[in-house]
């Protein structure tokens, strides 16, 4: 039965441009391919998963035949780390967390609250880590079976070194887990040239699809060994068994956010891709600096550390500003 909405021709009118690191201003296409109803175990929607998971590995630059896979989880991006935090370090694991923010304090946070031994470099949220000294306390640590790093700091929009630090726990033979939630699909990233084993992002960011659940691309072979989850419903490796298996979520996925996330991912082809997405954030981001040094704001990150995906401002010393 076909429910008329009493305002149905006003649905689609043009949004508000939201200034926020996600969600973000979702183009119309977007938005229609959710209008469409789609069973959970149909075989259309089980299509669209097998395309999406393929096309989310092509992003990341890799592929199953390069032994990796893309496992979608329905939640927000938290859901995808604590997926992740909680299903691939072991009983007997320790995790070191790289925190100059907010979001590696939420990793830290995360695993602590699954009884994960941690350790942390914490440094402020306007400076980098230095890889040597991630090199150092895995030398002297050998405990330490993972490393967990956010790529592009939500909190400042710092880009830290994640292929320098996942060289230093390549060579020491440890785990890497990387958030990467506000960069992945806006700044290229080579996911195995990286070194990482465990990426993590969302719908609603740099793909400027809708909320409504994470992406994990994972090492198999890392992937198939985390067989020990303290979660039922964020259990990783099951998650993508049942992908494999039968092509379908374990449970109710969130079906009109993935058909407007493949709408989305075919928008960031016919950009050019990451480096076409990236090359217009670029843009955007010298625009927005460039207007507000002319009103007298000037940014929290140096320059040379800044991401073109967020960018924070000091508030200025002017008794008439007001947040």
């Amino acid at each position: 039965m076909k429910h008329n909405h009493p305002n149905e021709s006003m649905i689609l009118q043009k949004d508000k441009l939201l200034f926020t690191p996600g969600p973000l201003t979702t183009s119309r296409a977007v938005k229609e391919a959710m209008l469409h109803d789609v069973g959970s175990r149909d075989a259309e929607f089980i299509n669209v998963v097998h395309e999406i998971r393929k096309h989310l590995l092509s992003v990341a630059g890799v592929s199953q035949t390069d032994g990796y896979e893309a496992i979608l989880i329905p939640g927000s991006g938290t859901f995808g780390i604590e997926a992740v935090v909680s299903s691939v370090i072991p009983r007997d694991g320790k995790l070191l967390i790289v925190i100059n923010g907010s979001y590696g304090k939420r990793i830290r946070d995360i695993a602590e609250r699954h009884e994960i031994e941690t350790v942390a470099i914490e440094v402020s949220e306007n400076t980098p880590p230095d890889a040597q000294q991630v090199r150092r306390i895995l030398a002297d640590d050998s405990e330490i079976t993972h490393i967990a790093v956010v790529h592009c700091e939500t909190s400042s929009g710092i880009l830290n070194p994640s292929h320098e630090i996942g060289a230093v726990v390549k060579e020491q033979q440890r785990t890497y887990i990387v958030d990467a939630m506000s960069s992945f699909g806006g700044i290229p990233l080579n996911v195995a040239e990286a070194g990482i084993d465990f990426l993590v992002s969302s719908a609603n960011k740099c793909i400027e699809g809708v909320p409504g659940f994470s992406v994990v691309i994972a090492d198999r072979l890392q992937l198939l060994v985390s067989d020990d989850a303290r979660s039922v419903s964020l259990d990783l490796l099951a998650q993508w068994k049942g992908l494999e298996e039968t092509g379908q979520f374990r449970f109710t996925p969130p079906t009109h956010a993935i058909l407007a996330f493949r709408q989305a991912l075919r928008e960031l082809d016919d950009e050019g891709g990451v480096p076409g997405r990236a090359n217009r954030y670029a843009d955007n981001h010298a625009a927005l600096v460039h207007g507000m040094r002319r009103m007298n704001f000037r940014e929290y990150v140096p320059a040379e550390l800044q991401s073109h995906i967020i960018t924070s401002f000091l508030f200025p010393e002017d008794p008439n500003f007001e947040f």
